[in-house]
C-alpha cells in the first residue's frame, strides 16, 4: 500500500535517460504514469516495458497536454525535459539555440507548473517536480544560456513555495551534477561525450535521480523536500571538478 495520497503524475523527457527512468520508478509506485516526449517510437517502447500512457508532445506547445488536465486529476508533475544543443561560449552560440533552451528549459515547465496548479490548488494535494543542475547553482564554463534557464528554475522554486504556502502543494527542485544520460551527448556526439564525460568516472545513473523522486513522494505531505543538490562522490560543485578513479 501506498504512503502518500497520490494516484497519478505526469513526467515530461520520457523518452529516455532521467526521464524514463522516473516513469518507471513511479509505475512501481503504484501512480498511472503519463509519459511525455518528442520520440513516439521511445514512449511506445516504454509503455510495452511497463504501464504508462504514452504522449507525445512538443513542448514548445504545451497547451498539447490540455486535455490531459480536464480529463485527468494529475497528482504529481515531473519537469523533466532539458536541453543542450551545443557547449559553447556565449558569443559563439546561435540565437535558435539560445530561444529553444530559454522554450524547453524555462518557458515550458513554468506554463506546465501554472496549469497543473489549477486542479492541485483546489484538491488541497499535488507536489511539483523540477530536475534543475549545479549548472544553475555554480558557473560552468560554455553552458552560460543552459545555466540561466535552470538558475531560474531554481528561484522560481523557492519563490513558488511561498505562494503556495497553506494549500498542501509540495515543491521539490533536483540539482544534479553528472548523470550518465543523453543529454551531453546532444552536443558533444557519443562517443565524445563517452570519452570527455562518462568513460573515466563514476558518474550518477538515471535511476538514482528516479529513487529521489520517489523518496520525496514517500514522505507524509506536511513534509517538503524543497530542494536535492546530488553529485557523484567523486564530483564537487563550483567549477564542475571531477576526478576519474579509475
Amino acid at each position: 500500500m501506498n504512503s502518500h495520497s497520490y494516484q497519478t503524475a505526469l513526467v515530461t523527457g520520457a523518452s529516455s535517460g532521467i526521464g524514463r527512468a522516473i516513469a518507471q520508478r513511479l509505475v512501481k509506485e503504484g501512480l498511472q504514469v503519463y509519459a511525455v516526449g518528442r520520440d513516439a517510437n521511445a514512449l511506445e517502447a516504454l509503455a510495452a516495458e511497463c504501464k504508462v500512457t504514452p504522449l507525445a508532445v512538443d513542448l514548445r506547445d504545451p497547451s498539447a497536454l490540455a486535455d490531459v488536465f480536464e480529463r485527468v486529476e494529475i497528482d504529481v508533475v515531473v519537469n523533466n525535459a532539458g536541453l543542450l544543443p551545443a557547449i559553447a561560449r556565449f558569443d559563439q552560440s546561435t540565437p535558435a539555440d539560445i530561444d529553444a533552451m530559454i522554450d524547453i528549459n524555462l518557458r515550458a515547465p513554468l506554463r506546465l507548473a501554472h496549469r497543473a496548479l489549477d486542479g492541485m490548488m483546489k484538491r488541497k494535494r499535488g507536489h511539483l517536480f523540477f530536475i534543475g543542475s549545479s549548472a544553475g547553482r555554480f558557473p560552468h564554463p560554455n553552458t552560460a544560456v543552459y545555466g540561466a534557464t535552470k538558475a531560474a528554475i531554481s528561484l522560481f522554486c523557492d519563490s513558488l513555495r511561498c505562494d503556495l504556502l497553506g494549500s498542501k502543494v509540495r515543491v521539490t527542485e533536483i540539482a544534479p551534477g553528472r548523470v550518465q544520460t543523453s543529454l551531453y551527448r546532444t552536443a558533444l556526439g557519443e562517443q565524445g561525450a563517452n570519452e570527455k564525460l562518462y568513460d573515466a568516472y563514476r558518474s550518477i545513473q538515471p535511476e538514482h535521480i528516479a529513487e529521489l523522486i520517489a523518496t520525496a513522494i514517500a514522505l507524509p505531505d506536511f513534509v517538503d523536500v524543497s530542494r536535492m543538490e546530488v553529485f557523484p562522490t567523486d564530483q564537487a560543485p563550483g567549477g564542475s571538478q571531477i576526478v576519474s578513479v579509475k
